[in-house]
């Protein structure tokens, strides 16, 4: 792209961004970042482009999860193997019920700046600048803790070094082979509450089994004991991406280097704003939260300038509406992308709309809201003749109480029994895992009409 410079974001209008106070420190922490290695490399950027784009025409199906934030205070190689764990949980039931391969994506290693509805917060008479996430200010309600510190970049930079270190390893180093995989699937299965997810369980192991018969195993095939598993964040920080941002000697093209894929939230995608402009000049696959304010006219420019050569798994939308909402806005920005011919992945946020305050006080987020929002998102994508693309959730691998429902039944007393996160209620590791089944029925059902056309 010709037209375009990693800094030319500077000159446009900035939101959800903090004010450092220290220019000189910022200088120095962006130098300092700028001579080391980046994260991720082109050729992973592109390699995951090319599988969103069989996501876009409906040959993969992507599952994007993690952290609503991550942490310092809680960073674990523990908590990262449970998180992966739970993810490639979800994508072999995604994979049964699509038929197609799972394009696995966490909100990992670069997941730390929050966007904030408020640039304040007030506990007891103060007021005290906004938590912004550990990349910027501290939790802790004080004065000092909410100060942006442009160090905490630095901190972050290692943890996300180590967080793609370790999710490489795990990767290739025996922990995502498919049987060891779906042995803890079938533990969740085996309990009563979850009895009426038995029978698929029992259909994917039977599947294993035939394979296996017929001489497919983890030692013949390479691809039943690794994964491609790649990162992704919400490009927030533009201080910070710009100094990860390099110019890739194999093909000559700019690449962020803080992740494989990047995003632009719902309240910082000014078609004319500082994040548009540092996102469409990178090669990587960009996102784009799509809430009820997004206008279709809007969103024409935005594909236009994120996406201006239309290739297919560059632009992924990521609609964020809220459960009952989805028929008032989905479709007619799916008209907008069908009057523009452009080639978008379509995938459903349904943690966003869905946050409520439950009467314990606690922030939170109910199963069945957050399920209705997806099978909302399918029925459209049906009615349309358009592609369910994949799915974006806040999620967990750990025994956490912040999302209510699902097949263990925590109700708002339970809530403040394990309630971790710093920012947004996170669905736990069996909420996820059950949510995964009931859309691997949703992309089940979505195939079955398919395959009669072909047939006839």
């Amino acid at each position: 792209m010709t037209d375009w410079e990693k800094s030319a974001w500077r000159s446009k209008p900035r939101v959800q961004m903090p004010d450092y106070t220290d220019p000189a420190a910022l200088a120095e922490v962006e130098r300092q970042l700028g001579k080391y290695p980046p994260l991720v490399f082109a050729g992973e950027a592109i390699r995951l482009k090319n599988e969103l784009g069989k996501a876009a025409r409906g040959e993969a199906f992507l599952l994007q999860g993690g952290d609503c934030a991550e942490s310092f205070t809680d960073f674990s190689a523990d908590g990262i193997r449970d998180t992966f764990k739970v993810m490639l949980q979800m994508a072999m039931v995604l994979t049964f019920g699509a038929k197609v391969p799972v394009v696995k994506v966490g909100r990992m290693a670069g997941q730390f700046a929050k966007p904030r509805s408020a640039p304040t917060e007030t506990v007891d008479g103060i007021e005290l600048p906004s938590y912004r996430g550990d990349i910027i200010n501290e939790l802790g309600f004080t004065s000092e803790a909410r100060i942006p510190s442009p160090q905490k970049m630095l901190q972050a930079y290692t943890q996300s070094a180590a967080t793609v270190n370790l999710l490489r390893a795990f990767s290739t180093g025996g922990l995502a082979d498919v049987h060891q995989v779906h042995g803890w699937t079938l533990g969740f299965t085996a309990s009563d509450e979850a009895e009426k997810y038995r029978a698929m369980a029992e259909r994917i192991q039977d599947t294993l089994d035939f394979m296996k018969a017929a001489g497919v195993t983890s030692e013949t095939a390479h691809s039943l004991a690794s994964v491609d598993f790649y990162t992704s964040h919400e490009a927030l920080l533009l201080e910070y991406e710009e100094a990860l941002t390099r110019l890739d000697a194999t093909t000559g093209k700019t690449v962020a280097g803080s992740g494989h894929m990047i995003w632009i939230g719902d309240r910082t995608r000014q078609p004319d704003g500082a994040h548009v402009e540092f996102c469409r000049g990178v090669i990587n696959p960009v996102g784009l939260k799509c809430g009820p304010t997004t206008t279709a006219e809007d969103l024409k420019v935005l594909m236009g300038k994120l996406n201006p050569e239309n290739e297919a798994g560059r632009l992924t939308l990521i609609a964020r509406f809220g459960a009952g909402n989805v028929g008032d806005h989905l479709p007619r920005l799916v008209q907008a992308v069908k009057e523009e011919g452009a080639n978008v992945v379509w995938s459903c946020d349904p943690m966003h709309g869905n946050t409520i305050k439950s009467a314990s006080g606690y922030k939170t987020r109910p199963f069945d809201a957050v399920l209705k929002e997806v099978q909302d998102f399918f029925a459209v994508h049906q009615a349309e003749g358009t592609i369910p693309g994949g799915v974006h959730f806040e999620m967990t691998g750990a025994d956490v109480t912040e999302c209510t429902g699902g097949v263990r039944a925590v109700t708002d007393e339970n809530l403040s029994d394990r309630y971790h996160t710093a920012c947004d209620p996170r669905l736990n590791a069996s909420q996820s895992l059950e949510l995964a089944f009931l859309v691997a029925e949703e992309l089940s059902a979505l195939r079955q009409p398919q395959a009669a056309r072909k047939a006839s």
